[in-house]
């Protein structure tokens, strides 16, 4: 990108230099202890990757002497959606094996994984990578959702690797794209090549964290940036005192964004999808909550309010769970596709169901599905249902003479706004350590491995390096009819102290307006500020110390 065409806050943000580990002073004299204890894996992951399984947790210490390091030829790629800092681990893997070896090559494989299939690569040097230090986006070499599953996928991509004479692959993504990761770390050492396979955690959705992993990056920035636009629209709804706002946060299968975004704003509502599957709640009793909401606030003439709905909340009500897994499998092998021949093959319940939506809704069901066969569920308008049906009931309630309230509501779903702004501090100094880990673990010879950084509460200069084993992260599960090995999500523990705090703190929420208003993400000035933690991490943490 021109300079000329630059932003002032884009050039500041590209000087900005992120602040690394102390351990990582010298990385010759870098050494790895290792803990064979701390992860276990279960037996039948055992056998579908027998090479690479049973190895131990890696925690980086300072060695004996310092070594000499050859020149390393690594691979990277983004895999999946975009998350701020992506561009940090890239630059942290470039002047880490610069700082290892002068000689080493970095290469960026093209549009996802399929560039790795296809041999489509570029090699990326100080000059290409300059413009694009601390900033948002997967721009510099772009992404993709494509998988590597099949032999001749997962052959094509052993021979790029050998034509390159590649000594590692970095595989920027989530946990399925860290799953991938694993599978070829398999496939590779089956195959007699001694390239290494090193997965980095990244998601805004915050559900691919354990033991090991605190947080995945991303999560800081996104949150960050949905709780500015959710603490503006709170204001604005305080101001005009007439509108009930649905906000629909990412997050399918877990509800960390909601939670986030929830403790840094104070909504009158806020919806946890673990929650609402624990306690099995229908979808009337969602309606009947949000409703109750209304008219207690309009008895203190409050006809206004912010409610947060997860994306996946849809998915976690009993009889719409129902639903979506009949509609998944009628779809499977389905090639007409309309509202009447489908209906015909549900099950009465979900039948009843499926006819008392709004045709909207039910087309949005029918929708393609993902590449795992699922419901695409970030194109179910759940927030509109969620604002027709409680209409219809605060209507019922008005009529019977129960209710004087005013209900006028309005619809949003925070999304890619936040995946490839400007990342926090915490996420260019996060992102930069991850990339360095990721050098240092192919550097030292370990494959299938996921890079870590921990004590991620304290300042930069005191967290630690590792490496966690992919396989220690996984379990079977059913995808379109069949048992794979997958990363298993992390979900909201409703035990755990963020939860917790947020339960005790949350029914204040509903009646007094504590709205908090974050505001931009700053880069510049007070450290409590700039520097801050999410909300959930310092408390999660802060309960294991």
């Amino acid at each position: 990108m021109p300079k000329d065409n630059m932003d002032a806050l884009q050039k500041a943000r590209q000087a900005y230099l992120p602040a690394v580990p102390l351990i990582l002073r010298d990385l010759l004299e870098l050494d790895f202890a290792r803990d064979v204890e701390k992860m276990h894996e279960e037996e039948r992951i055992k056998a579908l990757l027998p090479l690479t399984s049973g190895q131990p947790v890696l925690k980086a210490k300072k060695g004996k002497k310092e070594r000499e390091s050859k020149p390393l030829q690594i691979g990277v790629v983004f895999s999946g959606g975009q998350a701020p800092g992506g561009h940090n681990v890239i630059t942290g893997i470039y002047d880490s094996i610069k700082l290892l070896n002068p000689h080493s090559k970095l290469f960026g494989f093209l549009d996802g994984p399929s560039g790795i299939v296809k041999g489509n690569s570029r090699e990326l040097n100080a000059e290409s990578l300059k413009d694009f230090r601390n900033q948002g986006g997967f721009d510099l070499i772009g992404s993709g959702r494509s998988k590597i599953e099949t032999e001749e996928q997962l052959s094509a991509s052993l021979a790029t690797i050998a034509k390159m004479n590649l000594d590692g692959l970095v595989i920027i993504g989530g946990d399925d794209s860290n799953t991938n990761a694993a599978l070829l770390a398999e496939y590779f050492m089956k195959n007699g090549s001694s390239a290494r396979v090193i997965g980095v955690p990244k998601t805004i959705d915050g559900d691919l964290k354990n033991d090991c992993v605190e947080i995945s990056f991303g999560f800081d920035t996104a949150c960050k940036i949905y709780s500015e636009i959710i603490g503006n629209i709170a204001r604005d709804a305080q101001s005009a005192k007439k509108y009930y706002h649905f906000i629909k946060l990412m997050g399918r299968s877990a509800s960390h964004i909601v939670l986030e975004c929830a403790l840094c704003t104070h909504p009158n509502l806020a919806f946890i999808g673990e929650e609402l599957a624990q306690q099995k709640k229908t979808l009337k009793n969602i309606v009947d909550e949000i409703a109750d909401l209304v008219c207690k606030r309009a008895e203190q003439g409050k006809n206004f309010g912010v409610i947060l709905i997860p994306e996946g909340l849809i998915e976690v009500i009993p009889e719409c769970g129902t639903l979506i897994d009949e509609l998944n499998h009628i779809l499977l092998n389905e090639t007409q596709v309309d509202i009447a021949s489908v209906s015909n093959k549900l099950s009465s319940s979900s039948r009843h169901l499926f006819s008392s939506l709004p045709k909207a809704i039910q087309e949005q069901l029918l929708l393609k599905r993902d590449s795992h066969g699922n419901v695409e569920l970030s194109k179910i308008e759940t927030e509109t249902l969620l604002m027709e049906l409680v209409a219809s009931e605060v209507e019922d309630r008005i009529k019977k003479g129960s209710s004087t309230a005013k209900f006028a509501p309005l619809r949003h779903f925070l999304g890619y706004e936040g995946r490839a702004g400007y990342p926090s501090n915490f996420d260019c100094n996060y992102c930069y350590s991850l990339g360095f880990a990721a050098t240092l673990l192919v550097d030292h010879g370990f494959t299938a491995y996921m890079a870590c950084i921990s004590n991620l509460t304290s300042s930069p200069e005191q967290w630690n390096i590792g490496g966690v084993p992919l396989t220690a992260l996984m379990n079977l599960e059913m995808r379109k009819g069949k048992e794979k090995p997958v990363i298993q999500k992390k979900l909201v523990e409703l035990d755990g102290k963020a939860f917790i705090h947020f339960a005790a703190e949350r029914k204040h929420w509903e009646l007094r307006d504590e709205y908090r208003f974050p505001g931009p993400l700053q880069f510049f000035g007070e450290p409590s500020f700039t520097e801050r933690v999410p909300l959930t991490l310092s408390l999660e943490l802060q309960c294991k110390k």
